[in-house]
C-alpha cells in the first residue's frame, strides 16, 4: 500500500445526484391547453371534483383546449405509466374524474353546443353540462333526454346511461346518441355511429368511459312545449305505505309521456315543507296536452290524496334545475342503487320504515319509474345492462360535515342491504359509489354482454389505460375489428 503524500491534491468529491428533469414542460409544449401542477396558482381549485369526500392530489391537471390536446396527454400517460383520469363535468359520485398521483385530463373547456333545429340534432363537446345543452335547445322548443341536475357533465352521464325526466317518453341519454367523436388509447381519432365503428358505438352506450376519450357527442333532440306540465304530490310520514301502494297500482298503465320520480327526504328549509321526512311524487309530462296530463295525475289523487302539492306548468330550464341547490359542489356523497321489477308489500314496508327513520337532512332516496320508451329498447341494442326493470332505486347522501360520514354512509348501506332481497339485480354505473368500481363489471353486465364488452376493450385499450372508472378489463384473444384512421 502506498501512502498518499501530504501535499497531494485531494480526490474530487463525487457529484451530487441531480433529480431528473421534469417531464411536464414538454407536455405543456405539446398542447394548446394548460398543465397545472401542485403548488401552482389554481391547482387546489382545478383538482377538486363535486364529491367532497374525494380529496386527492393529482400529479398534474391538464386542461385541454380542444380535441387535439387529447392524444398528447394519452401518449404522456402511456410513456410515464402514471394513472389517468378523464374528467368531463367532474360530477361522478365515485370521483372517477380525478386520481391521486396521476394525470387528470380535464375536458371542461370543450363546452360548445350546436343545435340543428331542422334535423333535431344536438352536438355537444365532451366537457358540456346538462345546463349547457338545455340552454342551447330551449329556444328551439327542443330537449335532449338527460339527467336531473344541470351541473352534471354530459359525457359521463350519457356514456353510463342517462336517467331523467324524459326517460319514459324518449328513453335514456344513450338511446338518443347518434354518434361520438372518440380518441382511442393509442391516440387515434375515430367517429363512432351505427354505420361507422358500430361495435365501438354499441360499447360506448352504457359501457362508460372504458373505451376512449369522447370529445363530442351528437344526440337526437325531441320537441317540448314552452311550459311542461309538472309538479310534486307530497305525502307525510303517516301516509307513506298508502301512497306507495296507490302509486304501484297507478303506475302500471300511465302513458309514456309521463315520467315520475318519487323522492324520500327531509326537505331543505327553503322548500317550506317542515322538518319531517316527506314522500314527493315528482312528475313531468312530455307533451302538449296538459288536460290529458292532469287527468292522469288526478287518477293518483283519487287513489291517495296528497297532503300538499305544487302542480303547474313550468319552463323546462326551471324544472331541470329545480334540485340543483340540493347538491352543491363539494357535497360529501355516497350512493348505492339497484333495479326492481315490482313494488311488493315487503319492499314497500322497507321503504316506508326507512324513510320515516330519516330524521336528518343529508340523505335521501329516489324511486324512478322506468318502462315506456326505456323498456322498448331491446337488450342488445346498447350495452346498458337492464331493460326490463320497472323501477330503479337510488339511495344517496349529500351532506357537508365530515362528522356525519359514518352515520350517513351507514344509512345508505343499510337501506341497500334491506332492499336487496326484493331487487331485480340491475346496477347502474352512474349511481355507483366509490367502493363499487372493482366489482362493477361482473355486477352490472350480464355474462354475454360482459364478454362482448371485454372483447371490445381488448381491441381498443388492451393495456387498460382507461381504468379509472367502473372498469371493464380487457380480455378475449379475438377482439372485434376497430378501424383506425
Amino acid at each position: 500500500m502506498t501512502d498518499t503524500p501530504a501535499d497531494s491534491p485531494a480526490a474530487p468529491a463525487a457529484p451530487w445526484p441531480q433529480p431528473p428533469p421534469s417531464p411536464y414542460p414538454a407536455l405543456a409544449a405539446s398542447i394548446t391547453g394548460t398543465v397545472v401542477l401542485p403548488g401552482e396558482p389554481g391547482y387546489d381549485t382545478v383538482r377538486r371534483v363535486w364529491n367532497g369526500m374525494v380529496d386527492v392530489q393529482p400529479a398534474a391537471v391538464v386542461r385541454a383546449a380542444g380535441a387535439d390536446d387529447v392524444a398528447p396527454v394519452l401518449a404522456f400517460a402511456r410513456r410515464t405509466g402514471l394513472p389517468l383520469a378523464v374528467r368531463g363535468g367532474g360530477h361522478n359520485v365515485a370521483g372517477n374524474g380525478t386520481v391521486d398521483g396521476g394525470i387528470v385530463l380535464d375536458l371542461g373547456a370543450l363546452r360548445t353546443v350546436e343545435v340543428d333545429p331542422i334535423a333535431r340534432t344536438v352536438t355537444a363537446g365532451g366537457g358540456a353540462t346538462l345546463g349547457d345543452i338545455d340552454l342551447a335547445t330551449a329556444p328551439f322548443g327542443l330537449a335532449v333526454p338527460l339527467g336531473v341536475v344541470s351541473g352534471t357533465g354530459v359525457g359521463g352521464l350519457a356514456l353510463g346511461g342517462g336517467v331523467g325526466w324524459l326517460t319514459r317518453a324518449h328513453g335514456l341519454s344513450v338511446d338518443n346518441i347518434l354518434s361520438a367523436d372518440v380518441v382511442l388509447a393509442d391516440g387515434t381519432q375515430v367517429h363512432a355511429s351505427a354505420e361507422e365503428q358500430p361495435e365501438l358505438f354499441w360499447g360506448l352506450r352504457g359501457g362508460g368511459g372504458n373505451f376512449g376519450v369522447v370529445t363530442a357527442l351528437t344526440f337526437r333532440a325531441w320537441p317540448l312545449p314552452a311550459a311542461v306540465y309538472s309538479g310534486n304530490l307530497v305525502y307525510g310520514p303517516a301516509r307513506f305505505e298508502n301512497a306507495l301502494h296507490a302509486f304501484s297500482a297507478w303506475s302500471a298503465d300511465v302513458p309514456d309521456e309521463l315520467t315520475t320520480i318519487i323522492s324520500f327526504l327531509v326537505p331543505p328549509p327553503e322548500w317550506d315543507q317542515g322538518n319531517e321526512p316527506i314522500m314527493a311524487v315528482g312528475f313531468a309530462w312530455a307533451g302538449e296536452d296538459h288536460q290529458a296530463a292532469a287527468a292522469v295525475v288526478n287518477r293518483l289523487r283519487d287513489l291517495a290524496a296528497p297532503d300538499a302539492e305544487l302542480v303547474q306548468p313550468a319552463a323546462w330550464l326551471d324544472w331541470q334545475s329545480a334540485v340543483d341547490d340540493l347538491f352543491p359542489h363539494g357535497s360529501r356523497a355516497y350512493w348505492k342503487n339497484t333495479s326492481f321489477n315490482s313494488l311488493d308489500a315487503g319492499f314497500i314496508d322497507v321503504l316506508a320504515r326507512r324513510a320515516r327513520e330519516q330524521t336528518w337532512r343529508g340523505t335521501g332516496f329516489d324511486l324512478h319509474h322506468m318502462g315506456g320508451a326505456f323498456g322498448r329498447v331491446s337488450e342488445d341494442t346498447t350495452s346498458f345492462p337492464v331493460r326490463d326493470a320497472r323501477y330503479w332505486l337510488n339511495i344517496y347522501g349529500f351532506w357537508s360535515d365530515p362528522a356525519d360520514d359514518v352515520h350517513h354512509t351507514g344509512f345508505v348501506r343499510e337501506l341497500a342491504a334491506e332492499a336487496d332481497p326484493y331487487a331485480g339485480g340491475g346496477q347502474y354505473v352512474n349511481f355507483m359509489g366509490a367502493d363499487d368500481p372493482a366489482l362493477a363489471a361482473p355486477s352490472v353486465y350480464s355474462g354475454g354482454k360482459l364478454a362482448r364488452l371485454s372483447a371490445l376493450k381488448s381491441a381498443v385499450d388492451p393495456q387498460n389505460l382507461f381504468r379509472r372508472n367502473h372498469n371493464i378489463a380487457p380480455s378475449a384473444p379475438e377482439p372485434p375489428s376497430v378501424q383506425r384512421q
